[in-house]
Protein backbone atom coordinates (compact mmCIF):
# COMPACT_ATOMS: atom_id res chain seq x y z
CA UNK A 1 0.00 0.00 0.00
CA UNK A 2 1.62 3.81 -0.60
CA UNK A 3 2.32 5.01 2.37
CA UNK A 4 0.56 8.36 1.22
CA UNK A 5 -2.93 6.68 0.90
CA UNK A 6 -5.25 4.88 3.48
CA UNK A 7 -8.00 2.68 3.25
CA UNK A 8 -10.39 2.86 5.90
CA UNK A 9 -13.68 0.74 6.10
CA UNK A 10 -17.31 0.78 8.41
CA UNK A 11 -19.62 -2.05 8.70
CA UNK A 12 -22.65 -0.56 7.57
CA UNK A 13 -26.45 -1.54 7.78
CA UNK A 14 -26.57 -2.96 11.24
CA UNK A 15 -29.65 -0.15 11.98
CA UNK A 16 -27.82 2.85 13.21
CA UNK A 17 -29.43 4.82 10.32
CA UNK A 18 -25.36 7.08 10.46
CA UNK A 19 -24.50 6.00 6.85
CA UNK A 20 -25.07 9.45 5.44
CA UNK A 21 -22.66 10.98 7.99
CA UNK A 22 -19.90 8.77 7.70
CA UNK A 23 -19.60 7.98 3.84
CA UNK A 24 -18.20 11.00 2.89
CA UNK A 25 -14.76 10.50 5.06
CA UNK A 26 -14.18 6.68 4.14
CA UNK A 27 -12.63 4.14 1.27
CA UNK A 28 -14.94 0.96 1.54
CA UNK A 29 -17.79 -0.02 3.18
CA UNK A 30 -19.50 -3.43 4.44
CA UNK A 31 -22.71 -4.13 4.33
CA UNK A 32 -25.04 -6.32 6.47
CA UNK A 33 -26.65 -8.22 4.61
CA UNK A 34 -29.44 -9.91 6.50
CA UNK A 35 -27.48 -12.45 8.67
CA UNK A 36 -27.01 -10.29 12.05
CA UNK A 37 -28.86 -7.25 10.30
CA UNK A 38 -29.81 -5.84 7.31
CA UNK A 39 -32.91 -5.27 4.53
CA UNK A 40 -33.23 -5.08 1.39
CA UNK A 41 -34.36 -1.35 1.93
CA UNK A 42 -31.18 -0.60 4.05
CA UNK A 43 -28.89 -2.96 1.82
CA UNK A 44 -30.39 -0.87 -1.48
CA UNK A 45 -29.72 2.40 0.32
CA UNK A 46 -26.21 2.61 1.56
CA UNK A 47 -25.29 0.63 -2.17
CA UNK A 48 -26.50 4.07 -3.49
CA UNK A 49 -24.95 5.77 -0.92
CA UNK A 50 -21.55 4.48 -1.34
CA UNK A 51 -21.74 4.90 -5.48
CA UNK A 52 -22.98 8.11 -4.70
CA UNK A 53 -19.87 8.88 -3.01
CA UNK A 54 -17.35 6.52 -4.76
CA UNK A 55 -16.40 4.10 -1.67
CA UNK A 56 -15.54 0.71 -2.46
CA UNK A 57 -18.35 -1.86 -1.76
CA UNK A 58 -18.43 -4.98 0.27
CA UNK A 59 -20.68 -7.65 1.75
CA UNK A 60 -20.64 -8.37 5.38
CA UNK A 61 -22.66 -11.74 6.23
CA UNK A 62 -22.98 -13.37 9.60
CA UNK A 63 -23.75 -16.14 11.22
CA UNK A 64 -27.75 -15.96 10.60
CA UNK A 65 -28.09 -14.62 14.38
CA UNK A 66 -30.18 -11.60 14.48
CA UNK A 67 -31.15 -11.94 18.28
CA UNK A 68 -27.77 -12.15 19.33
CA UNK A 69 -26.34 -9.77 16.30
CA UNK A 70 -23.81 -12.40 14.58
CA UNK A 71 -21.79 -12.03 17.99
CA UNK A 72 -21.93 -15.11 19.37
CA UNK A 73 -20.82 -18.49 17.92
CA UNK A 74 -23.31 -20.55 16.83
CA UNK A 75 -24.69 -24.10 17.24
CA UNK A 76 -24.99 -25.05 13.04
CA UNK A 77 -23.87 -27.59 10.58
CA UNK A 78 -20.80 -26.29 8.24
CA UNK A 79 -23.51 -27.14 5.36
CA UNK A 80 -26.30 -24.82 6.90
CA UNK A 81 -23.55 -22.26 7.48
CA UNK A 82 -22.89 -22.17 4.09
CA UNK A 83 -26.28 -22.24 2.71
CA UNK A 84 -26.98 -19.26 5.05
CA UNK A 85 -24.22 -17.23 3.98
CA UNK A 86 -24.80 -18.13 0.17
CA UNK A 87 -28.61 -16.72 0.65
CA UNK A 88 -26.85 -13.81 2.59
CA UNK A 89 -24.73 -13.10 -0.71
CA UNK A 90 -26.99 -13.97 -2.97
CA UNK A 91 -30.01 -11.10 -2.23
CA UNK A 92 -27.25 -8.38 -2.00
CA UNK A 93 -25.74 -9.49 -5.49
CA UNK A 94 -29.62 -8.97 -6.50
CA UNK A 95 -29.40 -5.73 -4.54
CA UNK A 96 -25.89 -4.68 -6.83
CA UNK A 97 -27.21 -5.98 -9.60
CA UNK A 98 -30.40 -3.40 -9.93
CA UNK A 99 -28.04 -0.57 -8.42
CA UNK A 100 -25.76 -1.68 -11.42
CA UNK A 101 -22.45 -1.87 -8.87
CA UNK A 102 -19.94 -3.71 -8.44
CA UNK A 103 -19.13 -6.18 -5.58
CA UNK A 104 -15.14 -5.44 -4.49
CA UNK A 105 -14.87 -7.75 -1.13
CA UNK A 106 -16.61 -9.96 1.31
CA UNK A 107 -15.86 -9.43 4.98
CA UNK A 108 -17.49 -11.71 7.44
CA UNK A 109 -18.88 -10.64 10.51
CA UNK A 110 -18.34 -10.61 14.13
CA UNK A 111 -18.43 -13.84 15.90
CA UNK A 112 -18.07 -15.64 12.28
CA UNK A 113 -15.06 -13.26 11.37
CA UNK A 114 -13.27 -13.80 14.83
CA UNK A 115 -13.91 -17.89 14.00
CA UNK A 116 -12.55 -17.95 10.67
CA UNK A 117 -9.06 -16.77 12.26
CA UNK A 118 -8.81 -19.50 14.17
CA UNK A 119 -11.04 -22.25 12.81
CA UNK A 120 -10.12 -24.19 9.44
CA UNK A 121 -13.58 -25.65 8.97
CA UNK A 122 -15.28 -22.12 9.80
CA UNK A 123 -12.37 -20.45 7.19
CA UNK A 124 -12.99 -23.41 4.86
CA UNK A 125 -16.99 -22.51 4.62
CA UNK A 126 -16.38 -18.89 3.70
CA UNK A 127 -13.31 -19.91 1.55
CA UNK A 128 -16.26 -22.01 -0.57
CA UNK A 129 -18.60 -19.11 -0.27
CA UNK A 130 -16.33 -16.81 -2.06
CA UNK A 131 -15.12 -19.47 -4.56
CA UNK A 132 -19.18 -19.85 -5.36
CA UNK A 133 -19.54 -16.73 -7.17
CA UNK A 134 -18.44 -16.31 -10.71
CA UNK A 135 -16.19 -12.73 -10.36
CA UNK A 136 -13.54 -12.52 -8.69
CA UNK A 137 -13.83 -10.16 -4.98
CA UNK A 138 -11.18 -9.86 -2.27
CA UNK A 139 -11.58 -11.34 1.36
CA UNK A 140 -11.05 -9.32 4.05
CA UNK A 141 -8.95 -11.05 6.71
CA UNK A 142 -6.68 -10.59 9.58
CA UNK A 143 -2.77 -11.28 9.64
CA UNK A 144 -1.53 -14.81 10.64
CA UNK A 145 -5.36 -16.21 10.71
CA UNK A 146 -6.01 -19.57 9.72
CA UNK A 147 -8.37 -17.85 6.62
CA UNK A 148 -5.50 -15.66 5.25
CA UNK A 149 -3.62 -18.52 4.76
CA UNK A 150 -6.37 -21.09 3.17
CA UNK A 151 -6.92 -18.21 1.12
CA UNK A 152 -3.92 -17.81 -0.19
CA UNK A 153 -3.42 -21.43 -0.92
CA UNK A 154 -6.45 -21.75 -3.24
CA UNK A 155 -5.08 -18.73 -5.23
CA UNK A 156 -8.12 -16.23 -3.74
CA UNK A 157 -7.23 -12.64 -3.45
CA UNK A 158 -7.17 -10.86 -0.24
CA UNK A 159 -6.76 -7.97 1.56
CA UNK A 160 -5.17 -7.55 5.22
CA UNK A 161 -7.64 -5.69 7.77
CA UNK A 162 -6.34 -4.48 11.17
CA UNK A 163 -8.65 -2.40 13.37
CA UNK A 164 -7.99 1.22 14.28
CA UNK A 165 -10.56 1.52 17.15
CA UNK A 166 -9.81 -1.80 18.75
CA UNK A 167 -7.06 -2.88 21.14
CA UNK A 168 -5.18 -6.10 20.58
CA UNK A 169 -3.55 -9.08 22.30
CA UNK A 170 -0.24 -10.19 21.71
CA UNK A 171 -1.37 -13.10 19.66
CA UNK A 172 -3.08 -10.13 17.50
CA UNK A 173 -6.75 -11.23 18.20
CA UNK A 174 -9.13 -8.83 19.61
CA UNK A 175 -9.66 -7.47 23.19
CA UNK A 176 -12.98 -8.92 23.84
CA UNK A 177 -15.98 -6.45 23.54
CA UNK A 178 -16.76 -7.29 27.08
CA UNK A 179 -13.96 -5.57 28.22
CA UNK A 180 -13.29 -2.44 29.37
CA UNK A 181 -10.36 -1.46 27.02
CA UNK A 182 -11.76 -3.28 24.45
CA UNK A 183 -12.31 0.26 22.39
CA UNK A 184 -10.20 3.28 21.84
CA UNK A 185 -12.14 6.13 21.77
CA UNK A 186 -10.01 9.18 21.74
CA UNK A 187 -9.21 10.39 18.18
CA UNK A 188 -5.60 11.02 19.32
CA UNK A 189 -5.15 7.66 20.38
CA UNK A 190 -6.84 5.94 17.42
CA UNK A 191 -4.53 8.00 15.37
CA UNK A 192 -1.28 7.07 16.86
CA UNK A 193 -2.73 3.19 16.67
CA UNK A 194 -3.21 3.71 12.98
CA UNK A 195 -0.22 5.12 12.35
CA UNK A 196 1.71 2.38 14.22
CA UNK A 197 0.47 0.18 11.91
CA UNK A 198 0.82 1.93 8.60
CA UNK A 199 3.55 3.69 8.81
CA UNK A 200 5.74 0.48 11.27
CA UNK A 201 3.92 -2.34 10.65
CA UNK A 202 3.17 -2.68 14.43
CA UNK A 203 0.46 -2.71 16.81
CA UNK A 204 1.03 -1.71 20.86
CA UNK A 205 -0.61 -4.41 22.45
CA UNK A 206 -2.72 -3.93 25.27
CA UNK A 207 0.08 -6.17 27.22
CA UNK A 208 2.43 -3.58 26.29
CA UNK A 209 4.36 -5.21 23.52
CA UNK A 210 4.98 -3.85 20.23
CA UNK A 211 3.84 -6.72 17.89
CA UNK A 212 4.34 -7.05 14.15
CA UNK A 213 1.19 -6.56 12.04
CA UNK A 214 0.45 -5.93 8.34
CA UNK A 215 -2.77 -4.22 7.28
CA UNK A 216 -4.07 -3.21 3.67
CA UNK A 217 -7.69 -1.39 5.11
CA UNK A 218 -8.49 -0.23 8.73
CA UNK A 219 -11.73 -0.39 10.01
CA UNK A 220 -13.34 1.82 12.38
CA UNK A 221 -16.66 0.35 13.43
CA UNK A 222 -20.05 2.45 12.86
CA UNK A 223 -20.94 2.11 16.30
CA UNK A 224 -18.22 3.46 17.65
CA UNK A 225 -19.47 5.66 20.44
CA UNK A 226 -19.18 9.18 18.57
CA UNK A 227 -18.57 7.23 14.78
CA UNK A 228 -19.60 10.32 12.76
CA UNK A 229 -17.00 12.58 14.65
CA UNK A 230 -14.70 10.13 15.16
CA UNK A 231 -14.72 9.56 11.43
CA UNK A 232 -14.71 13.27 10.58
CA UNK A 233 -11.98 13.83 12.92
CA UNK A 234 -9.59 11.20 11.57
CA UNK A 235 -9.96 12.21 7.80
CA UNK A 236 -8.86 15.87 8.53
CA UNK A 237 -5.93 14.92 10.30
CA UNK A 238 -4.87 11.77 7.85
CA UNK A 239 -5.15 14.97 5.23
CA UNK A 240 -3.52 17.30 7.07
CA UNK A 241 -0.39 14.87 7.40
CA UNK A 242 -0.35 14.57 3.40
CA UNK A 243 -2.60 11.79 3.36
CA UNK A 244 -5.29 10.59 0.68
CA UNK A 245 -8.50 8.22 2.25
CA UNK A 246 -9.14 5.88 -1.13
Amino acid sequence: MDLKTIDINVDMGEGLDNESFIMPYIASCNIACGGHAGTHESMRKIVDLALEHRVKIGAHPSFPDKENFGRLPMDISYSALFYALKHQLDDFMSVLEKAHARLHHIKPHGALYNLAAVDENIAAVIIELIKSIAIPVKLFVPYKSVIADLALQQDIPITYEAFADRNYHDDLTLVSRTEPNAIITETSAVLEHLLSMVLYHQVNTVSGNRIVIKADTFCVHGDHPNAENLLMDLNKKLTDMGYKIR
